[in-house]
Parts: structure tokens; sequence; C-alpha cells
């Protein structure tokens, strides 16, 4: 056995879920053949530890079929990039990559989605953050289990409210009564989005989840012409009505050159909690055809269930992959197929160059 023809090898093996190798994603960072086996290190470019245990198999049967029975000890590091966005509009210090969630439409189950692929996310080995851009109805701190809490200040910045699964959250609803309503015109609630964004001090984010208010007004204005997105994700339900708004929120997205990371079906189905029985009440496949139509993934077609509304009141929205695996299994896919969307993206390398000050 030498170390080109074990590359070559390893390099051949496909990751679970997709169609990338090893090779194909440069992901070989390293081999070393010893006395006690063969030591791998690897390198990926988004979160892996969701299939990391299959990916070794694949590569300790691999190595067996070939070369016969060799110890193998597997190094997986990650190296999340931050990738471009709208031209002239600078990255955020702590915050590597931006991905909005948008419906043209209420009642979607938006904020539901943003909770749950964020949840996923962190699963996946990513460090999260969610900003919830929904002024008017703040609901993550109720997801995430977090509402009551103040963010603390530092150095003239809020720290994001950590919740269970170290996912940074950061809400409308941490300052003001919830109780009461907020009464804002539009300028003010643009400032609120950016002051929310801007004046927290973000650690060291890979992904932060921006969970945007239905349709295309100041709040989507504003994250298009002044907040650095790397792209979006587009929630509907399969009926007539909700792909219409829908085809609205992504002609908003294409007019500004954010990149469309796929569409998400939400309400796919409704599942009985008795009896099982799947029926589409919202329609069929809506979803899945304008993502056709537009050239982009699907990246899930998501039931509604009980445990998924019950889970969101409570505050669990972490606790719900151990209680519901299924469904988690849903979101983990659909994350699994945004990463490598956005891992395709151009790299953004605006921070590796001196500001240049012509005096």
């Amino acid at each position: 056995m030498d170390t080109q023809s074990l590359t070559t090898l390893i390099n051949s093996i496909t990751l679970p879920d997709s169609n990338r190798t090893l090779g194909s994603e440069q992901a070989v960072r390293n081999i070393i053949i010893d006395n006690d086996g063969i030591h791998l290190e690897l390198v990926f470019p988004y979160p892996v530890a969701h299939l990391i245990h299959e990916l070794q198999q694949r590569i300790a049967h691999a190595i067996t079929a070939k070369f016969g029975d060799k110890p193998l000890f597997v190094k997986v590091q990650l190296d999340i990039g931050t990738h471009k966005v709208q031209l002239g509009i600078q990255t955020i210090a702590g915050v590597k990559n931006i991905i909005a969630v948008a419906s043209g439409k209420g009642g979607v189950g938006k904020s539901t989605t943003s909770a749950n692929l964020a949840v996923a996310l962190s699963r996946m080995g990513a460090r999260v953050g969610v900003l919830d851009a929904d002024i008017y109805g703040p609901s993550q701190p109720t997801m995430f289990g977090v509402a009551g809490q103040e963010p603390r200040q530092h150095q003239g910045k809020m720290i994001p409210i950590m919740a269970t699964g170290e996912i940074q959250v950061m809400s409308v609803g941490f300052l003001v009564d919830t109780d009461q309503a907020v009464i804002w015109r539009g300028p003010m609630v643009s400032q609120a989005l950016q002051q929310l964004l801007f004046q927290s001090q973000w650690d060291d984010v890979d992904y932060l989840i921006i969970d945007l208010p239905p349709g295309t007004g100041d709040i989507q204005l504003t994250l298009a012409q002044k907040i650095p997105v790397t792209g979006a994700v587009v929630v509907t339900t399969p009926q007539d009505v909700a792909l219409i708004d829908a085809r609205k929120a992504v002609n908003m997205f294409q007019k500004v050159n954010i990149p469309i990371f796929g569409v998400l079906e939400n309400m796919s189905v409704h599942i009985c909690s008795h009896c099982g029985h799947a029926e589409p009440v919202f329609g069929h496949n809506g979803g899945k055809e304008l993502a056709h139509n537009l050239g982009v993934p699907l990246l899930g077609q998501l039931p509604l269930t009980l445990s998924v509304r019950e889970a969101m009141d409570n505050g669990q929205a972490y606790a719900l992959a151990e209680q519901n695996p299924q469904i988690a299994a849903l979101y983990q896919q659909a994350a699994w197929q945004l990463v490598q969307a956005l891992a395709d993206q151009g790299k953004d390398y605006s921070q590796r160059f001196p500001k240049i000050v012509v005096e």
C-alpha cells in the first residue's frame, strides 16, 4: 500500500446523501501510514457531524476491500469560510454567512422553519445564530425557551442570548414588552433591525439565520441594501395562494442579486397524531413545482404535526430533535442541502486586504 494509491481510493468515496466525493471537495488534507494503521485528516467547508459515522464506515470498507483490514484513525476539521454577499456591502464582525429565511405570505411556518434549521445546523457541528427580524411579532425567544431574558451589555454592544445547543439568539422580543403592540413606522423598524444586527456582539457564527417577517416591505428592502446576505431560503405551503406570494419573495431576491439556496415546502401533509394517516390538506407538491420552475433545490417537504407545534410553543426547539427524530431528520436533510449550496458560492476575501486611505 502506498500513499498515492490510498489517496486516489479515498478521493473516490462519495459523501452520504450527496453526489459529492471527498476528492471533489478536496477534503483529504493529510494521510499517514505507519505501524499503528492509517491516519487520515479531513477538512470540510460545511458541518458534517451528522454523517461522520457513515463516512468512516465507507472509508474503512473501501480500504479493507482493496488493501485488507487496517486500523483507521480519522480526524475531521471544519473550515467554514465567509462567502460573497451583495456588491459594496461589508461583512459583519463575528458572522461568516447570513441566510435569510423568507416567505411572501404569513402563516406558512417560516419562524418554525428558521428555528429548526438553526437547530439542525447546530447539531451538525456549526456555530449558529438566529436574528428575529419580525419586529412586530417576534417569536424566536418563545421557540428557543429564552423568553423574558435580557441581553447583557459589553463595550457598547449587546450579547446575544445563548439558547440550548449554544445557539446565539437576538430579538426585539428581549428588549420590549411582548404584551404591548409595537407601533412603529417603517423607518423605525428598519433602524431596529440594523441595531439588532450590527450592535450585537456575535461570537464566531458560521451561519446566522435571519427570520424575516412576511412580505416584501421595509425590512426586506433594508436587508437587501444594507445587510450582507449570503443567500435566502423561501418557505411556502403547497396551496396556490401561498405560492403566489412565495414567487413575489423569490422575485424580490432575484432583483437585488441575492442567491436563492432553495425552497422549503412546509405543511406538505397533515399527519394524524392518533392513527398516523397523512393527508395533503393544503394541496400537493406546490413547493416542489415552484423549486423546479426556479431551477433551485427543493430542500424538503415538511409535514404538519402536533409535536412540532407543541415543541415550538413550549420553547423546546432544540429538544424536538430528540423527541421526534423523524421530523428532525427532515430538517437535517434540508440543512445539509443548504450548506452544500452555500459552500458553492464564491468566497469573500475583502477582509484580507487593508483599507486604503488617500490623504
